[in-house]
């Protein structure tokens, strides 16, 4: 029998095109409801760096998975701690908190439901149970999503 193992993610040209189709929808806030724009500050030059991501919806929460393993934007979101998500003209400010496999198996699994395009890129699948996504938890970083505490002034 053959042991088949989730492929690694390459930036080829058809993914660069389809990042830049996906982000210009989102930007005029047309396209899939369920995908924002995701801006993350370099962790070494401090340059903005933007993508289309998947915000996921999950018991109530939301999350953010990298379904193609460790990225650059997960690099920048473990540094920070924070990013801003947006869609058309609306833009928000968020915490980021990465959560262990415990918690973020449950995640995964539903993301992989929801994803399909993804799937190739996980060794669990569809219909496993959560203990096979926690297992490869550590190749698939979940963060949670909370919105920043906006401080004003109340001048008092």
């Amino acid at each position: 029998m053959i042991d088949l193992v989730a492929r690694t993610y390459r930036q080829h040209l058809i993914r660069r095109v389809g990042n830049v189709v996906i982000s210009r929808a989102v930007s005029l806030g047309i396209g899939p409801s369920y995908y924002v724009l995701l801006t993350t500050r370099g962790r070494r030059t401090g340059a903005e760096r933007t993508i289309p991501i998947r915000l996921m919806k999950h018991d109530g929460r939301e999350w953010l998975v990298a379904p193609y393993g460790v990225r650059d934007w997960v690099h920048n979101a473990r540094a920070a701690g924070a990013a801003v998500l947006r869609r058309g003209r609306r833009s928000r400010q968020v915490v980021l908190n990465e959560v262990p496999a415990s918690v973020a198996a449950p995640v995964l699994a539903a993301y992989v439901r929801k994803e399909p395009v993804t799937r190739p890129f996980f060794d669990a699948k569809v219909g496993d149970a959560v203990s096979a996504f926690e297992a490869e938890a550590d190749r698939h970083p979940v963060f949670a999503v909370t919105n920043a505490q906006v401080s004003g002034g109340s001048g008092a």
